[in-house]
């Protein structure tokens, strides 16, 4: 894993959203698997501000969603997918045929979960996946537990993530999570973590102690070979206070 300390959130997204770009520069059509939250917001900005200076730039660009809040309608405030569309894919002119997203409210979740399995296989592997580091070390909704499920899966979601802030402008409560599971993350090519946000201290200790464990699920990041760890050091010296 490749730890790297950013001065403050605004160098943090900054370098992020360099290796994206420099991803895409590699290869036009790559698939970026996105994430939702307070982390990337500043990283898909940047994207954004790309995308006004050269427009052409993401016309091959696939995306993915990495998980989504079960049991509520997609244009809810708290969806995952209304925050996509307005930060990433709006922005970036990602047209349906290039994006690979979880339904928010199937009438068969177990169902849609193995459907965004198909499609990830056929139009896969990932080869960017940008993830936010949870305030429990969950990544996407894989939640901290005894064991860990590789594949896409319907999740029960934690007592951290009910009281994430997404859920705080949502009309009504998730009921569960739907997300990829740790084998399609772990077969990217390349994931970029962000870690940045209050009240991470006992993850952030626990991930950068190198130790491997289904308790905290960021952890078996250490066991893939190109993992970039971006850092907030603000962030830490705010909660060492």
């Amino acid at each position: 894993m490749n730890i790297i300390h950013c001065s403050d959130y605004k160098h943090l997204s900054a370098r992020a959203a360099s290796l994206v770009i420099t991803g895409i520069e590699k290869r036009r059509d790559l698939l970026l698997c996105a994430t939702s939250g307070s982390s990337p917001t500043g990283v898909y900005d940047e994207l954004a501000k790309r995308a006004e200076a050269d427009k052409a730039f993401f016309d091959a660009l696939r995306i993915i969603k990495v998980d989504e809040w079960g049991g509520i309608p997609e244009n809810d405030a708290g969806s995952s997918e209304l925050y996509l569309r307005t930060r990433l894919l709006g922005p970036l002119g990602i047209p349906p045929e290039r994006y690979i997203s979880f339904a928010s409210n199937p009438k068969d979740p177990a169902h849609e979960c193995e459907r965004i399995g198909r499609e990830l296989a056929q139009r896969g592997p990932i080869d960017v996946c940008v993830l936010g580091l949870g305030i429990n070390g969950h990544l996407g909704f894989n939640e901290p537990g005894p064991f860990l499920i590789p594949h896409c899966h319907v999740a029960q979601l934690s007592k951290e993530s009910r009281r994430h802030s997404m859920v705080r402008s949502m009309t009504g409560q998730p009921q569960f999570g739907l997300t990829l599971g740790m084998q399609e993350i772990l077969a990217s090519k390349r994931i970029v973590l962000l870690v940045a946000g209050a009240g991470k201290r006992d993850a952030i200790a626990g991930l950068l102690s190198g130790e491997v464990t289904t308790t905290l699920p960021a952890s078996f990041l250490w066991l893939h070979h190109h993992v970039d760890c971006l850092i907030d050091q603000s962030v830490l010296a705010d909660q060492g206070r």
